[in-house]
């Protein structure tokens, strides 16, 4: 018998050491490395400071770089679509060095959710042409949809086709005002569609918004020509699947603004000295440092599940994704407060980076929905429809 518990425990780790852990492959490393130093020459904060208050509010040949040049807008696209092939997972790294920078550009409505639509919307001219434009960097676009946590609303669309026309208005939504194309859940005769608007035929009111870096716009569709992207068949699918890769690749975002303000305050612990000692040495510093790390790797840990959720089917994507939104949101609102907190009256002032990082915390937090509306999802999925003889799966990283 103990010889049997002996053995045990090399059994248990030989068996789980291919499937409990995840690690990045060497080209992942290779693409963080690429982007981070990408961010950092192009996404300093003098730069993001000056483009944030700039119209549009951020550098279009930067944007351009980005889709030719590193090949960062469609990493999960396929080649024969015009992007890198990769998957969603190459893309959450990209997105998490950008995130650290709080890169300037409409990353939001092209990356997170326009082209994720596409990609999942039936192939066609309009949709292959525009796609192609935007994994590259020659056009950018949002999407107005709406949404209830992160899941789309049919009910709350607003907007109306006539014919080849649409009609309607969209309030706050986000790159709307600085978007070349606008997609658009219209509603029609056979129910709703998705439709590409040219930014040229819509009448846009750009919003003052706490997050300089992440304009919104209120949208007034008057008779604009549309062109169809995805029939009423499909576009709830497309749909679907656009606004939980974005809830996934925002949660991504938030982990790598996290792990940027965790590494400030860490920095700023170990060289800011009072009473003759630096303030990191000091018991509450530590204790409140600790915690930002336990936040900053739950949330990193519920992000990318819900990236490999959403890649491979390992667990549900609809609950794995509000997961992530519920604690990513609540991670990166604490780690912005107490680094303001870290870095004590420094961190209140409009020199420094804190706030930035923090206005950028307050509005990803309502984005997709709230910390809160997302908890109230995931009772209603796994606790509402419990069975009692049935225990949920949670996903463990063992073959189910």
């Amino acid at each position: 018998m103990a010889e049997e518990l002996a053995d045990q425990p090399d059994k248990g780790a030989e068996e789980l050491a291919d499937t409990s852990e995840y690690k990045f492959t060497e080209e992942q490393g290779q693409l963080r490395a690429a982007v981070r130093k990408f961010s950092a020459d192009h996404f300093s904060e003098e730069k993001v400071r000056a483009q944030m208050e700039s119209d549009p509010p951020f550098d279009a040949k930067v944007w351009a770089r980005l889709g030719a040049e590193l090949g960062v807008l469609g990493l999960a696209v396929p080649e024969a679509d015009g992007g890198a092939g990769g998957t969603l997972v190459d893309q959450a790294v990209a997105v998490e060095e950008l995130g650290a920078r709080l890169a300037c550009g409409p990353l939001f409505g092209t990356v997170y959710l326009a082209i994720p639509a596409l990609v999942a919307a039936p192939a066609g001219e309009v949709r292959d042409e525009l796609l192609a434009d935007l994994v590259e960097g020659r056009r950018t676009a949002a999407v107005v949809v709406p949404d209830r946590a992160g899941v789309f609303d049919p009910d709350a669309v607003t907007v109306e086709v006539a014919g080849e026309t649409l009609s309607g208005t969209a309030t706050q939504v986000v790159d709307g005002g600085v978007a070349d194309v606008l997609l658009v859940a219209a509603r029609g005769p056979q129910g709703v569609g998705l439709y590409a608007v040219d930014a040229a035929q819509v009448q846009r009111s750009p919003l003052a918004t706490l997050d300089l870096t992440r304009p919104q716009a209120d949208v007034v569709f008057a008779d604009a020509a549309a062109r169809l992207v995805a029939g009423a068949e499909e576009a709830p699918r497309v749909l679907e699947h656009a606004l939980q890769v974005g809830a996934a690749l925002l949660a991504v975002e938030q982990v790598g603004a996290a792990q940027h303000l965790l590494d400030l305050s860490v920095d700023y612990a170990k060289t800011r000295w009072q009473f003759g000692r630096p303030i990191g040495s000091f018991q509450a510093v530590k204790h409140r440092l600790a915690n930002l790390l336990v936040d900053v790797e739950h949330a990193r840990s519920t992000a990318y599940h819900a990236i490999w959720a959403l890649s491979d089917g390992s667990d549900d994507p609809a609950l794995a994704t509000s997961i992530a939104q519920a604690v990513c949101s609540a991670a990166l609102t604490h780690v912005a407060t107490d680094t303001i907190q870290v870095h004590g009256g420094i961190g209140f002032t409009w020199e420094h980076q804190a706030h930035l990082y923090y206005k950028r915390a307050t509005t990803d937090a309502v984005l997709l929905g709230s910390a809160e509306q997302h908890r109230d999802r995931i009772a209603a999925m796994v606790l509402d429809a419990a069975d009692a003889d049935r225990v949920p799966r949670v996903a463990d990283g063992r073959p189910a």
